[in-house]
């Protein structure tokens, strides 16, 4: 049995009429309509309000959203949705719900085109400021420069003026080279970059064309350059590309310094040449002027030691300087494309230093460094500030003058993506049409038609091709129209045939060749070729052909090729080639062209021809023989020697050769 309870805890006994517990009252009452509104509770049915409910409590009201403030923001090219968002300081899913509600369909990692990225920047505040990505990377790397990081750099000097006044040749003087000697035509028509030792100091020569087809040749030397040196020969004066030249080193800002050149000939005039600079701004500073003057003479070497100590004095005078541990940034000034190397670019690195593996971008053009050599061809493992260097590892061939970046591999395929497909988009539509030839050309002139003669363009680097790019449409005259429908660096190869043959166009060849499936293909299609290595004589061929004065007397006939398996020193002879004819014949007094991957680099007379030990006048298919080449020792293993003749032809003649267009000037 239990324990009785104690007299406290006995509850109490019920009275009549009244409930044993008591109702705990509600701890919290059902809020009245405007109340549930201002904390936000959903209405979901339209209720009626009592009278005199909600009286007390004021309505409450939503401010606006503050209006952001003004955010400065830069926008490059294929900026993607997600970089504009962290620039903007906004979360990513507001910029796609704007797109939305303006009808595009987007994702984070969607780039965007600049118009589009302004819009959206502005939406939410932003100021814009568009610039390219490479310049993005150069003003990333100048918030971080500090005066300890920047060492001093070796100056980049281009030698500019006109034609023939003798830049190259005072180039070979302080190389103590001979550049000049192995260009066509004796003209330079391409840009070279050199390093030069000077007193235990570096300094890089750059050296431009001269002919006025080259504008924008120089134009970029300019850019790239600290000092420039004005080469005016002594005997000649002031010429148009001379005054161009000053333009374009005035432009850029940049100092020069005069060399008077040829001064050893006998009607040199050096003070007429500085009457003549000081009318077009250049003042001696013996005159009283700020611009140094340099009397040279590059063949007799005179004057060289004093012109470089004239370029070292202005270099100390401008204290340049550059950061060596940044990534490296530059200009390309030449790119082509090597049989054996692939794309090579010629690269100035402006700043940082460029290092083997580096992942880089020049214009359309992504990259990475698999090797490196020198203006003397050697293997290089770095390049610091103020180099001219050769790059191997491209995936193309990137445009002369491009921006040269070094970035992180996934932002530079980013980029490439993107301007390769804007330049997809831009690509000319291919004509098509009948087939015609600079010798029928003048003909359908006389018939009254306004004709578009088409132009397949193709040359041993890229600069040449950008010169002839731009040069040959301005030759269009009312009755023809010039159109250029594809260019490229390298041999002419089948595409290029099968895209002239399409086209109804003729292709220009500039310093190379036609390998010899390509111009098989070409006779069979009718497609005219024409092979060139001095520029103004493209233009002279076209200028004629447009006029009715094109004179086909020279035809060249291709008799066949012998590949170099061996070469021997020959007393007395020189170097003789040990060949295999692998095409046609070899003919003792024919000529012969020395052709190395796809270049020709010497044309010709055989000097010798033997089999065996005996003299032959010729040799033909399947047979092995030893040939000479007269005055040319540098035959390479591999190298091909072809063999043709020339004749002369009248105009009659050759109108009635057959329809094929073999004569290749």
């Amino acid at each position: 049995m239990l324990p009785p309870l104690p007299l406290d805890k006995v509850p109490p006994k019920a009275e009549p009429g009244k409930p044993l517990y008591t109702r705990k009252p509600t701890q919290r009452q059902r809020p009245v309509l405007d109340k549930r509104e201002m904390e936000g509770e959903r209405k979901l049915h339209p209720t009626r309000q009592r009278p005199g409910a909600g009286r007390a409590s004021a309505t409450a009201v939503i401010a606006p959203p503050e209006p952001r403030p003004p955010r400065d923001v830069t926008i490059t090219e294929g900026i993607t949705i997600r970089e504009l968002a962290e620039k903007l300081d906004v979360r990513a899913k507001e910029l796609l719900k704007t797109l939305l509600d303006r009808g595009v369909f987007a994702s984070i990692n969607q780039a965007l085109d600049v118009p589009t990225a302004t819009k959206l920047a502005e939406a939410f505040s932003g100021v814009v400021n568009v610039v390219s990505f490479e310049e993005e990377m150069v003003l990333e790397v100048a918030k971080e420069e500090t005066k300890e990081n920047l060492k001093p750099r070796p100056p980049v000097v281009t030698v500019m003026g006109h034609v023939d006044h003798g830049k190259t040749s005072l180039l070979d003087a302080i190389r103590s080279a001979d550049v000049a000697g192995g260009e066509a035509g004796g003209i330079t028509q391409h840009i070279g970059a050199y390093k030069v030792q000077v007193n235990n100091r570096s300094v890089v020569f750059i050296d431009t064309p001269g002919h006025e087809a080259f504008t924008r040749m120089r134009a970029r030397g300019a850019k790239v350059t600290d000092i420039v040196v004005l080469v005016v020969a002594a005997d000649d004066g002031v010429m148009p590309q001379t005054k161009e030249a000053i333009d374009h080193a005035k432009a850029a800002n940049v100092s020069i310094v005069v060399a008077i050149n040829k001064i050893d000939k006998p009607e040199a005039q050096p003070e007429r040449v500085k009457r003549q600079l000081a009318d077009n701004g250049l003042l001696p500073a013996e005159w009283g002027g700020d611009t140094e003057f340099v009397e040279v003479s590059a063949k007799q070497k005179k004057g060289i030691d004093k012109l470089l100590e004239t370029l070292l004095l202005v270099a100390d005078l401008r204290e340049l300087k550059a950061n060596p541990d940044a990534p490296a940034t530059g200009t390309v000034l030449e790119s082509r494309v090597d049989k054996g190397r692939g794309p090579v670019a010629t690269i100035l690195v402006q700043n940082g230093t460029l290092n083997l593996g580096d992942f880089f971008i020049c214009g359309a053009v992504f990259g990475k460094v698999r090797a490196m050599f020198d203006d003397h061809g050697r293997p290089a493992k770095d390049a610091p500030p103020s180099t001219p260097i050769e790059v191997l590892g491209l995936q193309g061939i990137p445009e002369a003058g491009d921006n040269f970046q070094v970035t992180d591999e996934a932002k530079a395929r980013h980029i490439v993506e993107y301007r390769q497909g804007k330049q997809r988009d831009a690509a000319m539509a291919r004509t098509s049409g009948a087939r015609i030839t600079l010798d029928q050309l003048h003909e359908q002139m006389k018939s009254g038609d306004v004709k578009e003669l088409g132009i397949v363009i193709k040359a041993d680097v890229q600069g040449s091709v950008e010169v002839l790019s731009e040069m040959l449409p301005k030759l269009s005259t009312d009755q023809v129209k010039l159109k250029i429908i594809g260019s490229g660096v390298g041999a002419v190869t089948e595409n290029d045939v099968l895209l002239a043959s399409a086209s109804s166009a003729i292709i220009i060849a500039f310093g190379i060749r036609p390998d010899r499936k390509a111009a098989d293909l070409a006779q069979q299609e009718h497609v005219d070729i024409r092979t060139h290595t001095i520029i103004y004589e493209v233009s002279d061929e076209i200028k004629k052909a447009m006029e009715g004065l094109l004179e086909p007397v020279i035809q060249e006939t291709y008799l066949g090729r012998a590949e170099v398996r061996n070469t021997f020193r020959v007393k007395g002879a020189g170097t003789v080639a040990g060949c295999y004819v692998v095409d046609g014949v070899l003919k003792r007094d024919a000529q012969i062209r020395v052709v190395r991957d796809g270049a020709i680099v010497y044309t010709s007379k055989l000097s010798s021809l033997k089999r065996f030990k005996d003299d032959a006048s010729e040799v033909r298919t399947g047979f092995e023989c030893g040939a000479g080449i007269a005055n040319f020792n540098d035959v390479k293993v591999g190298d091909i020697l072809e063999c043709f003749q020339v004749t002369k032809l009248s105009a009659a003649e050759a109108a009635a050769q057959s329809g094929a267009p073999a004569s290749r000037k």
